[in-house]
C-alpha cells in the first residue's frame, strides 16, 4: 500500500481507501454486522488507514461497526465521518451549529471514540457555504477535543472552491471518475495550493465503470440506481455520476475498447485517478472480499500511458462532458 499526504492534517492516509456506504446497503435499511466487522478488518489488515462513514449510513450502524473495529486494532487507523444529512427538511434554514453540535454528539456516542478523526458537512445546500458561523462552530468543537479536523462532502465544484476559502476546512470529498472530469480542471489546481486533502468518492460512477452492468441488469427498489436516477430521493449526479445509463453503457465500451484489456475496466478506472497528484485517496465500498481485494490491487498497477489518459478524455468530451460537464 501507498500513502499520500493527506493536506493540511499532515496525515498520511491509504491511496485507496474505504468508503462504507455499501456495508449498510444504503443510508437506511439492512445491516450485517457480521460483514461490516469481516471487510473493515480485512480492509485494515491491508493497510488501509482510512475509513469514510457517515452518520446516515444505516441509521449511525455504520458509524458504530467503524468505531468498534478501529477501536480493538492496534494501529492507528483515520475515521472521517459526516454530518447535516439528518436534517429534515435539508434546507440551509435549517442548518444550524447547535443542531451540527448535537450530530457530532450523536457521532460520538455511536462510534464509541473520544474525539473524532474527521467531520465532514455531508454536502449541505449551497447557502451553507456562505455562513461562517457553520464553520466556526468546528473550531470550537476542535478546542474542546471533540474533533481533530473538519472538511466537507460536497456536489459541485464550485462549493468546493467556497469552502476552501474557509482557513479550517482541511478537506473536501467530492465525485471524481473517467465521467466526471470538471474536478481536476476546476477545483485540484487549488486544493493543490492550499494544501487541502482530496478524497474521492462515486469512483467508478456507482458501478457503471466496473464493465459488468448491462442494459438488462435489474435494480432493487432501495437501491439508489434504481429510485434516485433523476435525483427523487438526492442529487443525481450521487448516481451513474448523473450520466444516463445507456449513455454510460455505451462510452463504457469505448473505454474497454481504446483502454485494451491490460487489466480489468473497474482496475483502471481506480489507477486512472490515482494518477492525479491532487487526490490523497479514493474511497470505493465493498461488501466482498474478492472485490476488496481486487480494489487495492489497482493501485499496484503501472502507471497510465499518455495514449491511454488522452483516449479517456476523449471518451468522456464524445459522450459525457456535454450531458453533465457544466453541472457539477
Amino acid at each position: 500500500m501507498e500513502y499520500r499526504r493527506f493536506g493540511k492534517t499532515g496525515w498520511d492516509v491509504s491511496e485507496v481507501s474505504l468508503g462504507t456506504w455499501q456495508l449498510g446497503g444504503g443510508w437506511e435499511g439492512r445491516f450485517d454486522d457480521a460483514i461490516a466487522d469481516r471487510v473493515l478488518n480485512e480492509a485494515i489488515d491491508s493497510g488501509v488507514n482510512f475509513l469514510d462513514t457517515a452518520d446516515v449510513y444505516s441509521g449511525g450502524k455504520s458509524e458504530a461497526a467503524v468505531g468498534r473495529v478501529v477501536r480493538r486494532r492496534s494501529e492507528r487507523v483515520y475515521v472521517g465521518t459526516k454530518c447535516g444529512r439528518r436534517l429534515q427538511p435539508h434546507t440551509a434554514e435549517t442548518y444550524t451549529p447547535e443542531a451540527l453540535r448535537g450530530f457530532v454528539e450523536d457521532s460520538l456516542r455511536n462510534s464509541g471514540l473520544e474525539c473524532l478523526d474527521l467531520i465532514q458537512l455531508h454536502c449541505p445546500p449551497a447557502d451553507v457555504y456562505y455562513r461562517p458561523e457553520i464553520f466556526e462552530l468546528f473550531d470550537r468543537l476542535r478546542d474542546e477535543g471533540k474533533i481533530a479536523f473538519m472538511g466537507v462532502s460536497v456536489e459541485k465544484v464550485e462549493e468546493a472552491l467556497k469552502a476552501i476559502e474557509y482557513p479550517n476546512v482541511c478537506t473536501v470529498q467530492i465525485i471524481f471518475n473517467m465521467f466526471r472530469l470538471r474536478p481536476s480542471e476546476r477545483f485540484f489546481p487549488l486544493a493543490a495550493e492550499r494544501d487541502i486533502g482530496v478524497i474521492v468518492r462515486v469512483p467508478l460512477a456507482s458501478g457503471l465503470l466496473s464493465g459488468k452492468l448491462s442494459a438488462s441488469t435489474s435494480f432493487a427498489k432501495d437501491d439508489h440506481r434504481h429510485f434516485n436516477r433523476e435525483g427523487a430521493a438526492f442529487d443525481k449526479g450521487e448516481t451513474f455520476s448523473g450520466v444516463p445509463l445507456e449513455v454510460g453503457l455505451e462510452a463504457v465500451e469505448e473505454l474497454k475498447e481504446r483502454l485494451g484489456g491490460s487489466a480489468p475496466l473497474v482496475q483502471l478506472a481506480l489507477r486512472w485517478i490515482l494518477m492525479f497528484d491532487e487526490v490523497s485517496c479514493v474511497i470505493p465500498g465493498t461488501t466482498k472480499s474478492e472485490q476488496l481485494q481486487s480494489n487495492l490491487a489497482a493501485a499496484e498497477l503501472p502507471r497510465l500511458s499518455a495514449a491511454q489518459m488522452q483516449a479517456v478524455q476523449a471518451v468522456y468530451d464524445r459522450h459525457i462532458r456535454p450531458l453533465v460537464h457544466q453541472l457539477w
